[in-house]
């Protein structure tokens, strides 16, 4: 057993020991603390300097990222370049070949008129009694007619006063002829007496038959109709196919397959000039 003093002065030994333990602890902390700061503070000037590995292993892998990524918007960007040459090359192909079949329209339609025309005259010629004087004169001032480009040929000097005659001569021969046919026919149709019966008009006979109905085409036995897919065969070309958009009394408009629009003339198809046909593929 212990008496009270040695209790107090093992208490005190006791108080002592624990004081010596915190202070060790404290001085313990504080070096623990030191030692982290210097460590966090050298591995930011690591990550500064662009040294430390947790930096460099992440900025790695994110500069292979952009590598990756710039090498397929540079592969996407041709392929884009490309797309849009095609198409530009496309598109000029398409509108040469619309120049083209817009040329060859225009010619046999130009063509058509003329021979129309020429095909009235003709009936005309035939048809009402016209002197041969007539005729003989036209003929005998065409051949007298100079040569427009001859050096010899003085330009006509117009002024105000001769605006009138000058708008006469700009008729032409065979537009004066035609009115005067059209004159002496109406004069024969209603005079009181005629001299002769009219001999019957020769009309032209068509190789096929082609009359459009309520915006649909008659054509050798056969209807069509709006929305059709049709192949047009014309000599000496290779044959096209087509859809047919729009039919009216004396064309029909029909659509190629790289977007471009004609038309075609029924007295065309008449003639044999072009042929159509009902495409099943």
């Amino acid at each position: 057993e212990m008496d009270d003093e040695d209790c107090e002065r093992r208490r005190m030994e006791c108080l002592d020991e624990m004081s010596n333990l915190e202070k060790q602890f404290t001085d313990l902390k504080d070096q623990l603390y030191k030692e982290r700061l210097s460590q966090v503070d050298a591995k930011l000037q690591e990550v500064i300097a662009g040294k430390a590995p947790e930096y460099l292993e992440p900025l790695a892998a994110l500069q292979e990222n952009m590598q990756i990524r710039t090498k397929v918007a540079g592969i996407y960007r041709e392929l884009c370049l490309e797309s849009v040459k095609n198409k530009y090359e496309c598109e000029i192909q398409a509108s040469r070949q619309h120049c083209e079949s817009e040329k060859l329209l225009l010619y046999d339609t130009v063509q058509s008129e003329l021979e129309e025309k020429i095909r009235r005259l003709e009936e005309d010629r035939h048809s009402i009694d016209i002197t041969s004087e007539l005729w003989n004169d036209e003929l005998q001032s065409r051949k007298k007619r100079k040569d427009p480009f001859s050096p010899d040929k003085k330009k006509p000097v117009f002024s105000l006063t001769s605006l009138r005659p000058y708008i006469v001569y700009m008729l032409q021969d065979l537009d004066i002829l035609e009115d005067w046919t059209t004159i002496r026919k109406a004069m024969a149709t209603l005079g009181p007496h005629r001299v002769k019966p009219e001999p019957p008009v020769k009309l032209e006979k068509h190789l096929h038959s082609a009359r459009s109905e309520e915006g649909r085409l008659y054509y050798d036995g056969e209807w069509y109709g709006r929305g059709q897919t049709i192949c047009i065969d014309k000599k000496d070309e290779c044959p096209t196919s087509a859809i047919i958009t729009t039919i009216n009394h004396d064309e029909v408009w029909f659509k190629r397959p790289d977007g471009s629009k004609s038309k075609l003339y029924i007295s065309q198809l008449q003639k044999g000039k072009y042929s159509i046909k009902h495409n099943h593929n």
